[in-house]
């Protein structure tokens, strides 16, 4: 058995919290298959709880306190927690936080912007306050480092999940940043791609109609629970669970991706737009 490793409750809120209930259950004596018994959850999700990784359900929390006669501490703690996993997103943004970090697979389309995981900081800064003009600058900053720290996900080897995303070939062309910087954005999603962290598909300008002309989507798959969907407009998101209605993304995703360009071409296209920017050449 490997060394356990220590937890830094000094770190945030969720790690303060999962040292806390390692220590109340070890104190106690119990094993983690000890202490989820009689629940809906298993060892690993409560393992992952203690670690910060994972936010506590309220029936779990409920359940761990009655275990371990902390008079409802965990279950009174469990919105600080949550709250302080989401900072920085919007509420309804929650439950993607929480599920993109465990999918095995996630697809993405968004037509209008380049989508959040693979944003730079420049990017997401510009982003964020045209979204949110009037918004002092702590705010913007909270919400734009809130935005970096999800492209965290490719950073680690063994959990990265295969990220497969459609881009609209106009996005090649929008002036979100100066040429230096929308290179610089350009080139991420090229190295990220070159180097097997994600799989970009370019839809190109005269595809003609297409089953996503209206709306964004992301579809999330995993290995131990039914795929989720995460739409999202201006102010508001919606996560669908429905197995109907993730079946009709399924497929209009699936015949959106038959008419982008392959994988290589629409890489080389992307490279092509980085140069561009890079030599100041204007592209129409």
């Amino acid at each position: 058995m490997g060394q356990r490793k220590d937890i830094d409750g000094s770190a945030s809120v969720p790690t303060f919290y999962g040292k806390e209930l390692r220590w109340k259950r070890e104190e106690a004596g119990l094993t983690l298959q000890q202490l989820v018994e009689g629940s809906f959850y298993g060892p690993s999700h409560l393992s992952e709880i203690e670690r910060g990784a994972r936010r506590m359900p309220a029936e779990l929390a409920e359940h761990v306190d009655k275990a371990l006669g902390t008079d409802g501490f965990f279950k009174r703690r469990c919105d600080d927690v949550r709250k302080a996993k989401r900072r920085g997103h919007a509420s309804y943004f929650e439950r993607v936080l929480e599920a993109e970090k465990h999918a095995e697979t996630i697809e993405e389309w968004c037509p209008t912007l380049i989508p959040g995981l693979l944003q730079t900081d420049a990017y997401a800064r510009a982003v964020v306050r045209a979204t949110h003009p009037l918004a002092p600058d702590d705010e913007v900053e909270e919400k734009a480092s809130a935005r970096m720290a999800r492209a965290r996900l490719f950073e680690d080897d063994h959990k990265t999940p295969m990220y497969w995303v459609i881009l609209p070939e106009s996005l090649l062309r929008q002036p979100i940043l100066p040429p230096g910087a929308m290179a610089e954005q350009l080139e991420h999603i090229t190295a990220l791609a070159r180097s097997r962290r994600i799989l970009p598909q370019i839809l190109p300008w005269n595809c003609g109609p297409h089953p996503f002309m209206l709306g964004t989507v992301m579809i999330m798959t995993f290995p131990d629970a039914p795929p989720l969907v995460y739409t999202e407009a201006l102010h508001t998101g919606d996560t669908i669970d429905d197995p109907a209605l993730v079946k009709e993304y399924r497929r209009s995703y699936d015949w959106l991706r038959a008419a982008a360009l392959p994988p290589e071409a629409s890489l080389a296209m992307i490279e092509e737009a980085a140069e561009d920017d890079r030599n100041g050449k204007q592209r129409h």
